[in-house]
């Protein structure tokens, strides 16, 4: 009954049910993978968070390149302050405002943006404190460059001079004389007249729309594997089934006319038949009615 699954028709759909199966198995699977190391990725964050709060902080040089790891704990640095910037676009608490970015320069030349404090409203320098003069020594929590039109940072462009939409040494380094560095901090304590900024998350570590996504797509890659199996299955039985009937002869008999093509004529009645008689009958009376009349 079953020998039809060595046709070369249900070869092509076992093959494709072998690798589509597996395959569908292993994407489930990767997603999945995802979505955990994405879970893992914010406790790991939470917890450094946690102990960013109450370690020492530790020089710059030592913190660089920022990582998962040193994002948001506590560094130090000395220098000078330089150029400010200022940040429209941000909120805090729910409120509309600005940061203030001061360039403090160290040694080597470079530059560290220093995140000095929130201001509400819109952006202006006049309201905006001056930086402290001097030597200064800051601390505050380690952050990776942004990305512009990402996690909340603006991407419009056209800002008015002493405005930056991002901070990121990409978008610093056509602003001030010096080289930035690639990161940033957000001082504990903002200084006089202004709100401190706490520290974010990594990007890709928290709990966000793109982790769900990955968890969705778990379960979609699963419900396909699903559905290649149940396919198969119905039509194994559909498969099954037909050959049954046939066996048991109760498929209905071809028919032999092709569509469109006339019907073929019936054979004439045999002689002495009552179809016969009356076809014979009908002829008779046929003949009378035609005959011509006789002259008077």
């Amino acid at each position: 009954m079953y020998r039809f699954l060595l046709t070369p028709r249900w070869w092509g759909i076992n093959v494709f049910v072998l690798l589509a199966i597996p395959f569908c198995v292993f994407m489930g699977s990767w997603q999945l993978g995802r979505f955990e190391d994405r879970v893992q990725d914010h406790r790991t964050a939470d917890a450094a968070a946690s102990e960013a709060k109450t370690e020492p902080a530790r020089p710059l040089a030592s913190m660089l390149p920022v990582t998962t790891e040193t994002s948001g704990r506590r560094t130090t640095a000395t220098g000078r302050y330089g150029k400010q910037l200022l940040v429209p676009g941000r909120e805090l608490d729910g409120r509309s405002g600005y940061y203030v970015l001061t360039m403090l320069r160290v040694d080597g030349g470079k530059a560290l943006p220093v995140v000095r404090g929130w201001l509400p409203g819109t952006a202006d320098a006049s309201k905006t404190p001056a930086p402290p003069t001097g030597e200064v020594t800051v601390t505050g929590a380690l952050q990776a460059s942004e990305s512009p039109g990402s996690n909340g940072v603006s991407a419009v462009g056209g800002l008015p001079a002493g405005q930056t939409a991002a901070i990121s040494s990409a978008s610093l380094v056509n602003l001030v004389p010096y080289t930035p560095y690639d990161a940033w901090i957000t001082l504990d304590k903002a200084d006089a007249g202004m709100k401190a900024v706490p520290p974010s998350a990594p990007a890709n570590s928290g709990l966000d729309l793109k982790a769900f996504q990955n968890l969705g797509y778990t379960g979609e890659w699963f419900v396909f594997a699903g559905f290649v199996v149940f396919m198969w299955f119905r039509l194994l039985r559909r498969e099954t089934e037909f050959v049954r009937d046939a066996e048991l002869g109760l498929l209905p008999e071809p028919s032999n006319t092709a569509p469109g093509a006339p019907a073929a004529p019936s054979a004439p009645a045999a002689p002495g038949t009552p179809t016969a008689t009356a076809t014979a009958d009908k002829e008779s009376e046929d003949a009378t009615a035609v005959e011509p009349s006789g002259t008077a």
